[in-house]
């Protein structure tokens, strides 16, 4: 039975409710936000960024992740009560109304861009074409057939301004971190769409999982692998490495973080190559690591 959506009991006892709306005790999604992201402020500053805009950077991605969640769940309410791993969500169960999920969402949103305002211009102007991608992605679902393309736009925006906010200026590189984001996105969340497949199938949702049918573990390891070459890639030119005498410490780290991510790589595509909903389901929320491998080769080349 649906649940009502009585407001008895103040905010103190619907604080449990929001924070299962923005997934608190899933901090995979904001993880993944969150390496490529400090990635790309460290090599923006050629090393430690500074702590203000560490902690702008860093609240700012939990804050528009979890306003990312609320609109997702608002766009997705009908199509959930039909999916088994969705079924209980807030929105979903009546335990929570649209309108409360908005206004949730919405201050949320209101706070990360407080957050922007501290820093420059360069950096508010970013903001809105992340924002707007923000909220199109959970309505692409419905009519585009690799909707993780569009979440892997809006997923690398902290990428460029990351780079606005140290440099006031977005260089030719970023472009390259922005596609190698994207094809890590569309590896990640094609295994996670391979959870709700025949859910997904059932109900007319699109994802790429549907999309690429028995080609699914090949395109992922194409994404992961372009992913892998073009970070690596990327560091081994902005620390110089190809004008270095070699076996320096540096190289060492450029080649310790690249086999670790490629061991990582190879454990995600054994656990999913069965495509059972429990290990494509692990492969996700272990991919965080990846994003843990790429921000210490950044730190350490940058």
């Amino acid at each position: 039975m649906k649940l009502s959506h009585s407001r008895s009991g103040g905010l103190a006892a619907r604080w449990p409710l929001y924070l299962t709306l923005i997934r608190w005790d899933r901090p995979a999604g904001w993880l993944l936000l969150l390496w490529p992201t400090l990635s790309a402020l460290w090599l923006a500053a050629r090393g430690f960024p500074g702590v203000h805009l560490l902690a702008v950077f860093t609240l700012g991605t939990i804050l528009m992740r979890s306003a990312g969640c609320c609109i997702n769940d608002v766009a997705d309410r009908e199509f959930d009560r039909h999916v088994k791993r969705t079924a209980q969500r807030p929105i979903t169960s009546g335990q929570i109304s649209v309108r409360e999920a908005l206004a949730v969402g919405a201050v949320l949103t209101l706070l990360a861009f407080a957050l922007v305002l501290t820093t420059n211009q360069a950096t508010i102007l970013w903001s809105f074409p992340a924002l707007l991608v923000t909220l199109i992605y959970p309505y692409t679902k419905r009519f585009f057939a690799m909707p993780q393309a569009v979440l892997g736009i809006a997923f690398s925006m902290g990428i460029p301004m990351a780079y606005a906010a140290v440099q006031s200026r977005v260089p030719p590189e970023v472009w390259w971190m922005l596609l190698a984001n994207a094809c890590w996105v569309l590896a990640y969340d094609t295994v996670y769409a391979m959870v709700d497949r025949d859910d997904d199938l059932k109900i007319g949702m699109r994802t790429s999982a549907i999309t690429l049918g028995r080609w699914d573990v090949a395109a992922i390891t194409g994404f992961y692998l372009l992913h892998v070459a073009i970070w690596w890639a990327l560091f081994w030119r902005h620390a110089g490495l190809g004008t270095q005498p070699l076996f320096t410490w540096r190289h060492f780290v450029w080649g310790a973080t690249l086999l670790a991510v490629l061991a990582q790589t190879v454990w995600h595509l054994n656990l999913i190559r069965t495509r059972k909903r429990d290990a494509c389901f692990k492969a996700f929320t272990m991919n965080h690591w990846m994003g843990v491998t790429a921000f210490v080769a950044a730190v350490a080349l940058a």
